[in-house]
């Protein structure tokens, strides 16, 4: 049986103090892994649907095989995961700006995890994916590369930030730098904490086509309600 409370590994961060905890949660009678940013909950083990269905939703958008992937934000890898599980994926690169959260997966902290750290195709990799993305160096080991597709969990929202040098990436003009990096017919995909922002849902079409925000709706045990996610999707045109 696990200790009902265990902090499993803190550290400050220019972005604030994190900290990966796991706890015994009686309302489902399992280990639940959660992480904090300060003191805001920035993920938990317990509400995946929506980070799953970020990788559903793009790899289906996306023919063909050989595909090479990009994930920004690393959490608690189920993104991640979910991407290599897909048999067309050639290549993951994971980025994510916190070290110690790529520390977490490779000293097993997190063994649902293991997969992320153990498949070939998938590497993790330490560095801001906001001001890669923005100098067209999404893979500094490989520069000009493009992608199938680009997909982006890190801010609660569009308009709910970490931190305040995101907010860029979330204009047309960042969105196009984004855009540059995928190969044409490829896909972007944003999770959101939020309910779908009309006004990010247009920004995201003056850069992309067949833009979607989809509703995912999920199971909340703890406030015994259904609660709901966004994920965005937008193509890049096939010709420019």
């Amino acid at each position: 049986m696990s200790a009902r409370f265990e902090e499993l590994a803190w550290r400050a961060t220019p972005m604030g103090e994190i900290s990966l905890r796991r706890r015994l949660d009686p309302t489902v009678d399992a280990d639940v892994y959660e992480v904090k940013l300060g003191d805001e909950f920035l993920m938990s083990s317990l509400f995946t649907v929506a980070e799953i269905e970020l990788a559903r939703l793009g790899l289906a958008e996306v023919s063909g095989d050989g595909l090479d992937v990009v994930v920004g934000g690393l959490g608690l890898g189920y993104t991640a995961r979910t991407v290599l599980e897909d048999d067309r994926v050639r290549s993951l690169i994971v980025v994510d700006a916190i070290e110690d959260v790529i520390a977490w997966h490779r000293g097993g902290l997190l063994p649902f995890a293991e997969t992320v750290v153990s498949d070939p195709r998938s590497r993790l990799a330490h560095g801001d994916f906001f001001a890669r993305s923005a100098a067209g160096d999404l893979d500094p080991e490989r520069p000009g590369s493009r992608f199938h597709a680009v997909l982006v969990d890190i801010d609660h929202s569009p308009r709910h930030l970490l931190h305040p040098s995101h907010a860029a990436f979330y204009t047309p003009d960042g969105l196009r730098r984004l855009a540059d990096q995928l190969h044409p017919g490829g896909v972007f995909g944003l999770w959101s904490n939020d309910p779908p922002e009309d006004a990010f849902t247009t920004t995201l079409a003056d850069v992309f086509v067949d833009v979607r925000a989809d509703v995912v709706a999920f199971d909340n045990p703890l406030q015994r309600r259904t609660s709901t996610n966004t994920v965005y999707l937008g193509r890049r045109r096939f010709a420019e």
